[in-house]
């Protein structure tokens, strides 16, 4: 069952390559990353419970919270063209 799935989730990998190889927008190609590092958490923890190593789960972990942070540096940099803008300089209009 636990190979099943984690077929699954080789597929939904090789899906969000298409759709990062292929997106029509900046946008899509990041969500797409984002899909492949959830998918990648996923896979960590489907291996680590058919190995039975759960410090594959710590891994899982921590990567997802690497794949948040860099997630939203690269959706900041491509909305204001620089990483250390803070919100107190927008400018109103």
């Amino acid at each position: 069952m636990f190979t099943i799935a984690a077929i699954a989730i080789m597929i939904v990998h090789v899906l969000a390559v298409a759709r990062a190889l292929r997106g029509p927008t900046v946008f899509d190609r990041v969500l797409a990353a984002n899909a492949i590092g959830g998918a990648a958490i996923m896979l960590l923890a489907v291996l680590g419970f058919l190995t039975g190593r759960p410090e594959f789960l710590d891994v899982g972990i921590t990567y997802g919270m690497l794949n948040l942070i860099g997630t939203l540096a690269v959706l900041k940099f491509f909305r204001y063209g620089d990483l250390a803008r803070s919100d107190e300089e927008t400018v109103e209009s």
